[in-house]
């Protein structure tokens, strides 16, 4: 099974990407680390990368489609859940392509909808485990409260992102995320007339539930 997962930031996309990989036993494959280890493996296509990052610039998608392909094909045996890419509409088809041309199928692409002022809230009331990301900590809902301070799952030590705080960053984060002509949201509605030719399957989730809502409807839809 090879999933696409789209959800703006604050939305537990993460989370469910975790809990999905464990259930379906498939690759949780996210764009931050596709750079990070071929940048640390010291591949061609890192090497490239590299150059460009250490000038300050965007990796050009010439270079970054086919990383993400290499370590899907790489990673996904059993199949894989990609998360974190496209992030614009160019980047979506060009994504597309690479899949058609590699014949690889996409069987689903997972939408979390969540309206953009309860994304930011999230964002800036969550806490990340040391330990595990995914661990999901929130000081403002109760379900999922850190106890005496620390991960209710391990109890590790928490700490925020800099950027969680900053109002800016997050407005930014979300003006390319919720872009529908050109941005992540563009890329969304790209995949979603493919399922309209039935070209793949395109399920789209309420985020606003808890975690567990929000995971029997995914599996539910999965299935």
């Amino acid at each position: 099974m090879n999933i696409l997962i789209f959800g703006p930031n604050g939305s537990g996309k993460g989370t469910q990407g975790a809990i999905i990989k464990k259930k379906f036993n498939i690759a949780h494959i996210e764009s931050g680390a596709i750079f990070r280890e071929h940048i640390s493996q010291g591949t061609d296509l890192g090497k490239k990368a590299k150059a460009y990052i250490d000038q300050g610039e965007l990796v050009p998608d010439d270079i970054t489609i086919p990383m993400v392909l290499e370590t899907l094909k790489q990673k996904g045996g059993n199949g894989w859940l990609l998360d974190g890419f496209p992030r614009n509409m160019v980047q979506a088809h060009k994504l597309w392509d690479a899949l058609q041309k590699a014949h690889m199928p996409l069987d689903y692409v997972v939408e979390i909808k969540l309206p953009r002022d309860i994304a930011k809230q999230r964002i800036m009331g969550r806490r990340l485990c040391v330990n595990d990301n995914n661990h999901p900590n929130h000081i403002a809902i109760e379900a999922i409260k850190p106890v005496n301070g620390r991960c209710r799952i391990c109890g590790g030590e928490l700490k925020t992102r800099p950027d969680d705080q900053d109002e800016a960053a997050i407005n930014k984060r979300h003006d390319i995320y919720y872009n529908e002509e050109t941005g992540t949201m563009a890329a969304a509605h790209f995949f979603k007339k493919l399922a309209e030719e039935g070209k793949t399957k395109y399920l789209e989730i309420d985020g606003r539930g808890t975690i567990d809502e929000v995971t029997q409807e995914l599996e539910k839809q999965l299935c």
